[in-house]
């Protein structure tokens, strides 16, 4: 092999991306507008419950003292890290960062894959959780807001829902897709962190019970799962693929084709 055929396998190889099958449109949109559907119902079985059910009990009046117990923690600087808490999974937030990451992917990764899967974790979470909102009527926690009380029901967290969605699947792409397995860490850490932060900030200002921002996460949580599973299926699943099999299958293929 000449020295030009082996500097073109070194950089393909460099720039070797996780490498997944085709994907079936038709298939991947019935499957997530079907488990969207599936997750709403779920979701506001669960609301219905909680306020129809649940309220009031030994588990409601729990959450009130919870809720109580962090307005008696507030101090100027609390409420200040918490507002940047709450703000890491704001709707202006959420957005810039979507179209941020959309076009980093998409330069970075040369391809629309990834790109498209942070859009369906996003956007499909925002549609599961204005459904649940509109179908579960439950009134945001009786202590003093820090925020403005948006119109929808305080059931499920939307901040949550977004910030599992949204920072768990660039978790799930930096796992795979950034090499440097020290920076790789990092990044998953901080992505996973941020929906813990922005839970504790949505209670502790007073706008969500602890039930809406655990369902809030398991949501999200649940349909990061559903996007994952059908825009960023590894290949050969079944038989335990990996994103580093992927890789290395891919540059096997590159360096025969050089050879």
């Amino acid at each position: 092999m000449t020295g030009s055929a082996h500097a073109g396998t070194d950089t393909a190889v460099a720039h070797q991306r996780t490498a997944y099958p085709p994907l079936e449109r038709g298939k991947a949109v019935a499957r997530l507008v079907g488990g969207g559907l599936l997750l709403a119902l779920a979701l506001t079985l669960v609301g219905r419950f909680v306020t129809g059910v649940l309220t009031p009990s030994a588990l409601t009046r729990w959450e009130d003292g919870v809720n109580q117990w962090f307005v008696d923690q507030r101090t100027p600087a609390l409420d200040l890290a918490t507002h940047i808490g709450s703000y890491l999974a704001e709707t202006v937030t959420c957005i810039a960062l979507l179209v941020v990451m959309v076009v980093v992917l998409r330069a970075w990764l040369g391809r629309w894959r990834e790109s498209w899967a942070v859009v369906a974790a996003i956007v499909g979470e925002l549609l599961v959780f204005l459904v649940v909102t509109a179908l579960v009527d439950r009134a945001r926690p009786d202590v003093p807001h820090l925020d403005a009380a948006p119109p929808t029901s305080s059931f499920p967290s939307g901040h949550v829902g977004a910030a599992v969605a949204l920072y768990g699947c660039l978790a799930v792409i930096a796992h795979r897709e950034v090499l440097n397995r020290a920076l790789s860490t990092v990044l998953v850490t901080v992505c996973c962190i941020v929906p813990v932060v922005v839970a504790i900030s949505r209670v502790y200002r007073g706008m969500h019970h602890v039930s809406d921002v655990v369902f809030g996460a398991v949501g999200g949580g649940l349909w990061l799962l559903l996007v994952v599973t059908t825009l960023l299926a590894l290949p050969g699943r079944d038989g335990g693929g990996s994103p580093e099999d992927a890789r290395r299958d891919t540059a096997s293929d590159v360096a025969s084709r050089i050879g």
